[in-house]
């Protein structure tokens, strides 16, 4: 078990009892007021960044490389689909943690990142193997 998931109210519950120690029912007022502008802050940015996504394809990204060279260990999930903008292509079975998505951009490179509980562990880059009989398609090799 998560020990945000027993601190957050745990922690809301103080300033509740705090702000109505202080000033009584004012106080218990401004602390749910300041609690529901946070929490419609976050509703807000989580619409925001879905709505961006649902432009896109799922598991298309402009530069599988670029997103490679972005991604830290433990940010969230919702900060990849932020960097993204497109939501990941499930690699996992649904609802199994560790959950596996791809993202694969134009040139068939893809990055393959596992969350554990919405938080990155690692992640993965493939890019597509070039045989040496393509070189010549290459725009930046000149032909004999």
């Amino acid at each position: 078990m998560n020990l945000r998931n027993i601190l957050v109210p745990v922690g809301l519950a103080i300033v509740v009892v705090a702000g109505f120690r202080s000033y009584g029912w004012p106080g218990v007022a401004a602390v749910g007021g300041a609690v529901l502008m946070w929490a419609l802050l976050h509703f807000t940015r989580l619409v925001n960044v879905l709505r961006k996504a649902a432009d896109r394809p799922i598991g298309h990204v402009g530069s599988a490389v670029m997103l490679n060279a972005k991604l830290q260990a433990g940010v969230g999930l919702m900060h990849v689909v932020a960097m993204t903008r497109s939501l990941g292509a499930l690699q996992s079975p649904e609802n199994e943690q560790p959950e596996v998505y791809r993202w694969t951009d134009g040139t068939q490179s893809h990055v393959t990142c596992e969350f554990h509980n919405g938080k990155l562990l690692k992640w993965v880059l493939e890019r597509p193997v070039v045989s040496p009989g393509m070189s010549g398609s290459d725009p930046g090799s000149a032909a004999p």
